[in-house]
């Protein structure tokens, strides 16, 4: 894709601690300025062996604050389409507490989050899960998914999750068709699953169908 991308780098510190736009740091005085300059010196020098490693034409950039909050503002305040971010996933009382940073990405951003959990350099787009209720089939913000099906051919997979068995299939396969013709998709496959919950349902349909991207909107 011709995109421009750029390596962000969030220096958690606290609210009383600024950078001006000469990268000029300054503080209430509790906290030594010296040592967040070191601190963003070295992450400097790390997103400068990024571009040395992958080229000149990557930008990169260092902002202060909570790591969540940092990266949703300068992406909306710079109008990226994109957010990717790798996740190991949190687990136990983390997860019930705050949840993974990409979920509070996922939940809080107006840009769209991409999360990868592993290495995902021999990465082929070729089949794509969108899961939605598409009893709400009218126009939606899928800029980017079209994006990605014009650029690689990739097939799109509308799922519907439902644990109802009651639930008329005809139904959520004719309001299928109609988000598709709403939202220029070409190519596509309509499913319908049944299963105790959403999250059960997309795991379970990946498993036998081996998707290469999850989309979902929140």
């Amino acid at each position: 894709l011709d995109m421009d991308v750029t390596f962000l780098h969030v220096l958690s510190v606290p609210d009383t601690v600024e950078m001006d736009a000469n990268g000029k740091i300054s503080t209430c005085g509790d906290i030594d300025v010296s040592f967040v300059e070191q601190q963003k010196e070295m992450a400097e020098r790390k997103l400068d062996e990024i571009k040395v490693a992958h080229g000149d034409h990557l930008n990169t950039a260092v902002v202060l604050g909570k790591t969540t909050t940092g990266i949703i503002n300068y992406a909306e305040q710079n109008n990226y389409d994109l957010i990717v971010m790798r996740t190991k996933g949190a687990s136990g009382i983390t997860e019930r507490i705050v949840g993974s940073e990409a979920q509070i990405l996922a939940r809080k951003s107006a840009v769209p989050v991409l999360s990868l959990m592993c290495d995902r350099s021999n990465f082929e787009l070729n089949n794509i899960v969108l899961v939605h209720d598409f009893k709400v089939n009218g126009k939606q913000n899928l800029g980017l998914l079209n994006k990605f099906v014009n650029s690689f051919g990739t097939k799109v997979h509308l799922l519907e999750v439902t644990s109802s068995k009651g639930a008329d299939k005809a139904e959520i396969l004719s309001n299928m068709e109609k988000f598709a013709e709403n939202n220029n998709i070409p190519s596509y496959e309509s499913h319908v699953l049944f299963d105790k919950d959403i999250e059960a349902g997309v795991i379970h349909f990946n498993q036998m169908n081996n998707m290469d991207m999850v989309c979902v909107g929140t």
